[in-house]
């Protein structure tokens, strides 16, 4: 490379991670030794819609509510009445997806009412939308009273939530200036904005360097700061010193083609109105997508234009002879390749641009595949500050991002192909609809995907041969999920799944290191329990029911010392299945059991509906159990509990024979308030009684605050687990289970500590 390198200090030549010898100015920026960014006085989430509130007198932070009043939806779209829903960017990896508003209790005049969260920190955008059919096309808007905010997206409202990790992004004192600059452009006016950095100087002696930005298709020039909150990502890095001073223009590349070069009038135009350098070496360019395409294409049509050249989620639709590449070797300082994970539409086209420009011999830089996001501007943002802290200055580092993955070709396998969905080794699942839903107008993927293990809709896509997909990333866990058609309610056929009390549900799990993960994985064949069904006669006109037994690897039905015994119970819609085929209880028990982290117990889930249920356990889940198994019947050797409705039962059973079980556990309480009970007769004859619920998305949130209250009223000691964020869901009943399992037959009941840091830890990351 010649004389454009002159602006970039330090001309070494370290290997890259492909092998490559390329210039130290295409390395990483070194920030260790520089100022952090600055820290906004008052983290409070930044949101100018007034439907929009952090849920008041949650427990848990950054839990929003949006609020629409029905009468102003009806003025604004003409629709009185129909589904309306919140949709955004609150999916995994930020994908666009939709939860349903309805009317809630304390709602303000019959608002249609929508929770969400809790989010962590970051921009969020979102539209309202009211559906007047199931099968109708949805129709945006936004509160009337809000400005509109993004040129290109009329219904599109911002919420930024600040936090850890958030800092860049953040709003900053003493940063840089925005000014609109206008210019012909093809024969067409045009304009763009223009940052210039803290203490620019119109007269200093050295003019400034500049880095040009184009748009994708279907975005505003605007959106860099709309959505890619580039002012604040530029004024933290300056103000930390991690940027070298520069200009930074958005211009519009929206009236060319990618055949076209956007920056040949938006260049001159910029320099001449503001202290820019005209050195191509003090010149870099960077795009989303077409303008990524439009910014490659200076590479190859007006090679030396510009010394560095990003690429954000784009590819290149032309070759490159061996003679264009040694000139873009040598008047070319930076090119460095971007792009999100496999869920990023654009993915392909970045694996093809690597390859053509690996093939050509061009040297470049690949910051690899961002596995947390896909084509969003949460990818775009990171891609952007990564690029600048590369510029104009010198760095020593060019491999990727931290946890970033090598651009691979990826291949889906052919339609049809069972079972579904398909998880790659990365934890994206790919879920795939039809054909027999060809001719449908909306499929959507409802599961418990949303923040907490909420259940936002998000919709598929269709594939041109009447089947519909859908890839998502998802964190370690387990998850059931259905598909809705135009409304309607359809099972996976092709996932073998099955859930007896939901039979539109299918469930899957992925592998991760969370807690969810960890204990939902499955353990090796030869270390798990077994898991038997046991009929016995029920209260209920005599009919014969059926529970889920487990017991351990090394069971023993001849062991001299009978196993303690813990009867887990379902909730209300639910049945002695729910615990297995969904919460995945003979897992959790598993993995505990190879940690070593319980005792050897056996675990019966029998069936709870619609039976006086302290005498069905008493006379005859209990005894039937006592007799089929090398069970104790000794109160400080049981355990009773049960989630909602199974809580319920757990509790009003404890009221009922006080002493009987030694361990009570109560997943979000609901009923079973204890006026007759009597602390006296329960304390001395129960080990633990402990208590866990959800936030307030969880409707048995209040009835849960009412029974810790009645139970100090009525002197029953007994004590509750730190908040678990959700709403009434699996992931908040599995996490309860496996804090209280190690808690069981154990000395002092205190349980696993390791669990519960665990436990705390995944608390903590959701609070924040």
């Amino acid at each position: 490379m010649l004389d454009v390198m002159e602006s970039y200090a330090g001309r070494t030549a370290p290997p890259d991670h492909s092998g490559r010898m390329v210039p130290a100015a295409m390395a990483a920026p070194e920030v260790a030794t520089e100022a952090p960014l600055a820290v906004p006085s008052a983290a409070v989430a930044v949101c100018g819609d007034p439907w929009v509130a952090e849920m008041p007198d949650n427990p848990v932070s950054n839990v929003y509510r949006f609020s629409v009043p029905p009468e102003v939806m009806a003025d604004v779209t003409g629709i009185e009445d129909g589904q309306v829903v919140v949709q955004g960017n609150f999916g995994p990896g930020r994908m666009w997806t939709e939860v349903n508003a309805d009317p809630a209790f304390g709602a303000t005049g019959g608002d249609r009412v929508a929770a969400v969260g809790p989010l962590d920190p970051g921009l969020y955008y979102y539209q309202y939308a009211v559906r007047p059919a199931p099968d109708a096309e949805a129709v945006g808007f936004r509160n009337p009273e809000v400005d509109q905010e993004v040129t290109g997206k009329p219904h599109l409202c911002t919420l930024f939530v600040p936090g850890p990790g958030a800092e860049w992004l953040a709003d900053v004192s003493g940063g840089g200036q925005l000014a609109t600059l206008e210019y012909a452009s093809g024969g067409r006016a045009a304009a763009a904005l223009v940052w210039t950095p803290p203490a620019y100087d119109a007269n200093r002696a050295k003019p400034y360097p500049a880095l040009y930005l184009l748009q994708d298709e279907g975005q505003s020039y605007r959106e860099w700061t709309e959505l890619g909150r580039l002012t604040q990502i530029l004024d933290n890095l300056a103000l930390a010193g991690r940027i070298a001073p520069m200009v930074v223009v958005m211009g519009d590349g929206a009236g060319g083609s990618t055949q076209e070069n956007p920056a040949e009038r938006l260049v001159p135009a910029a320099e001449a109105a503001f202290h820019i350098s005209s050195d191509p070496g003090d010149r870099a360019i960077a795009g989303i997508g077409r303008g990524a395409e439009q910014a490659l294409r200076t590479l190859v049509t007006d090679t030396g234009m510009f010394a560095a050249v990003g690429s954000f989620s784009g590819g290149l639709a032309r070759e490159i002879s061996h003679d264009q590449a040694r000139e873009i070797n040598e008047r070319t300082a930076l090119i460095r390749v971007y792009g999100g994970n496999v869920t990023d539409p654009a993915y392909d086209k970045v694996v093809s641009l690597e390859n053509s420009l690996t093939g050509a011999g061009v040297e470049f830089q690949s910051d690899g595949s961002n596995p947390a996001t896909g084509g969003t501007w949460e990818t775009w943002r990171a891609c952007l500050r990564d690029f600048v802290q590369r510029l104009f200055r010198p760095v020593d580092d060019d491999g990727p991002s931290d946890g970033h993955l090598p651009f691979a070709p990826r291949e889906l396998p052919a339609p049809g192909t069972s079972p579904t969905p398909w998880i790659d080794e990365h934890g994206v699942v790919t879920f795939e609809a039809g054909p027999e839903f060809a001719g449908a107008s909306r499929v959507a993927v409802w599961g418990n995907f949303g923040p907490a293990g909420s259940w936002p809709r998000t919709p598929m896509v269709p594939q041109g041969d009447g089947s519909w997909r859908l890839s998502m990333p998802l964190e370690g866990g387990s998850y059931y999920y259905k598909f809705e058609v135009d409304g309607v309610d359809h099972k996976d056929r092709n996932n073998p799944t099955s859930v007896f009390s939901e039979p539109a549900w299918s469930t899957f799990t992925v592998k991760g290191d969370t807690l969810r993960g960890r204990y939902t994985a499955a353990v090796p064949a030869g270390e798990r329990g077994e898991v038997s069904v046991m009929d016995y006669a029920s209260t209920a006109g005599g009919e014969v029911r059926s529970a889920y037994v487990w017991t351990p690897p090394d069971y023993d039905a001849d062991r001299a010392e009978a196993y303690p015994v813990f009867y887990l119970q379902h909730g209300g819609g639910q049945t002695w299945t729910d615990w297995l085929e969904v919460g995945r209880v003979d897992r959790i028990l598993d993995n505990h059991y190879r940690q070593g982290t319980i005792e050897p117990m056996v675990v019966v889930m029998a069936n709870g509906n619609g039976v006086d249920f302290p005498a069905e356990m008493m006379t005859r889940i209990a005894p039937t159990v006592e007799e089929r198994y090398n069970v104790s019947s000794e109160r400080e050797r049981r355990a009773l509990a049960g989630l909602s409705m199974g809580s319920a039962h757990a509790l009003s059973t404890l009221w009922a024979y006080p002493g009987e079980f030694g361990y009570i556990g109560a997943m979000s309480a609901l009923g079973g308030r204890p006026e007759m009970a009597d602390g006296n007769a329960i304390n001395p004859g129960t080990e633990l009684i402990r208590v866990y619920y959800g936030d307030r998305q969880d409707f048995t949130y209040r009835a849960t605050l009412e029974l810790f209250a009645a139970m100090t009223d009525r002197g029953v000691e007994h004590e509750f687990a730190p908040v678990i964020p959700g709403p009434h869901s699996w992931d908040v009943w599995q996490k309860a289970l496996i804090d209280f399992l190690p808690r069981l037959f154990t000395s002092g009941h205190s349980g696993s500590g390791l669990r519960r840091e665990e436990h705390a830890g995944e608390q903590d990351h959701h609070d924040r």
